[in-house]
């Protein structure tokens, strides 16, 4: 028998704020994160809205330790979304750790505590990016490489590369919280928290760690990340509407999607470490698996590679289609990629689809790419320990067959609800949660 893992602590970080608390309560009163972009100038970018986190809301050097606060000059905001997410799952796990100031919580050995952080492709700031190539003009105005490898580099900062690699987000949070047990990065686009999920609950079950902070954390709203969205099409032609109005999961007039910055952590832990120590699950972990769609375009899904992943996750947990009660999809607004999601659901369920509750997490805090799956896994978290459902934001006209409507907040009997991704990149992935009683 495989040891059963729980998830005791979720950190979401979006632009609905800092934890679980905030987020739940933006989405039970309905309202979206999303807002006018303030970052940079979207200028001629089809979609000026986006779902930032206010610096008022958020300061990454009030939640380090004092010892490592010299540390936050090489963080960039990803690292900064992840180091914040994490101080905020460990304590709302009830665990101790040296990154927090939480003297009740109960103290784990570093050993036994292991990080698995999805990212993204980190974009340098184009600032500092711009101060090295005008020092490697040619006589032509133009930047000459020759110059640019032989001392325009040397005009970057002497850290500046700590600042970019997709592992910093794990190596912080490691150092921070004094985590000594497996770790790894994953970088899968939108399909990373779920995957690093994945890995944090094989890693318990096989008995190499008792607990892991598991997520994923990612801003793309910087010049260069925009840019590479833009191109790829999946941004929305939306310049002359209202925030709320943009992002439209599954509907026949979905107009693309919007960017957010943020994530989450979770905390996931054996359910025998759990109980031992009188920790509180939020929610039990009962399947997950993963599949790949050969995509190339940046926008393509399958909904064969999808529909797999749904039932290798409801067999791994052991369960039925007829066992599970809402879906937390992508849902997105892009829509090729709603379309494969939508037939992949109605493939597994049925008639049934038309009668499951969707939770929909874009609308509020737009695709927070790498994280997105952290925000998804903890309100689906929170619906099975409320045995409620938040309210559905969606100004789209749905005709797909499932419930991706507009619907107000309430309660709902929730047994087990499903989380999924679809990825940028082709990775798929579905875990399977259950109420913990």
């Amino acid at each position: 028998m495989r040891r059963r893992t729980v998830i005791t602590g979720a950190g979401p970080i979006s632009a609905l704020g800092v934890g679980i608390d905030a987020h739940w309560d933006a989405m039970q009163s309905g309202r979206t994160g999303l807002a006018p972009m303030t970052s940079f100038d979207p200028g001629w970018y089809t979609c000026h809205v986006a779902g930032e986190l206010d610096a008022d809301r958020f300061k990454v050097r009030s939640v380090v330790p004092k010892s490592y606060r010299k540390a936050v000059k090489v963080m960039c905001r990803d690292v900064e979304l992840a180091v914040g997410a994490a101080a905020d799952a460990v304590v709302h796990s009830n665990l101790s750790t040296p990154g927090v100031d939480h003297e009740s919580g109960f103290p784990i050995p570093p050993e036994r505590l292991g990080c698995h952080i999805g990212a993204g492709l980190i974009a340098a700031d184009v600032n500092e990016l711009t101060v090295a190539f005008s020092s490697s003009r040619g006589d032509d105005g133009e930047v000459d490489l020759a110059t640019w490898g032989t001392s325009g580099m040397e005009n970057l900062t002497p850290l500046w590369l700590l600042k970019y690699l997709p592992n910093m987000l794990a190596c912080h949070v490691t150092i921070v919280h004094d985590c000594r047990g497996p770790s790894n990065t994953i970088t899968c686009a939108e399909s990373s928290s779920a995957l690093s999920l994945g890995e944090s609950m094989r890693v318990i079950e096989r008995g190499s760690a008792d607990a892991c902070l598991s997520g994923g954390a990612e801003s793309k709203l910087n010049p260069l990340n925009y840019y590479r969205q833009h191109s790829a099409g999946r941004l929305a032609d939306a310049r002359d509407l209202e925030p709320g109005d943009v992002v439209r999961p599954f509907a026949e007039n979905a107009l693309g999607t919007a960017l957010g910055e943020g994530g989450g952590l979770l905390v996931i832990e054996a359910l025998d470490h759990c109980t031992e120590r009188g920790g509180t699950p939020m929610a039990e972990v009962r399947g997950y698996a993963a599949t790949q769609s050969p995509t190339h375009d940046g926008l393509g899904a399958d909904a064969d590679d999808i529909a797999a992943a749904i039932t290798m996750a409801l067999r791994d947990a052991d369960l039925d289609p007829a066992d599970i009660d809402a879906v937390v999809p992508f849902g997105c607004g892009i829509p090729v990629v709603d379309r494969a999601e939508a037939e992949a659901i109605k493939r597994v369920f049925g008639d049934r689809a038309e009668e499951l509750e969707l939770v929909l997490t874009v609308p509020y805090t737009g695709n927070c790419n790498a994280g997105n799956g952290t925000i998804q896994i903890a309100i689906a978290c929170r619906c099975l320990q409320e045995q409620a459902l938040p309210a559905r934001l969606n100004t789209g006209s749905v005709e797909c067959g499932l419930k991706a409507g507009t619907r107000a907040a309430g309660p709902a009997s929730l047994r087990n609800m499903l989380v999924l991704s679809a990825s940028q990149g082709g990775q798929n992935t579905a875990v399977v949660l259950g109420r913990c009683e």
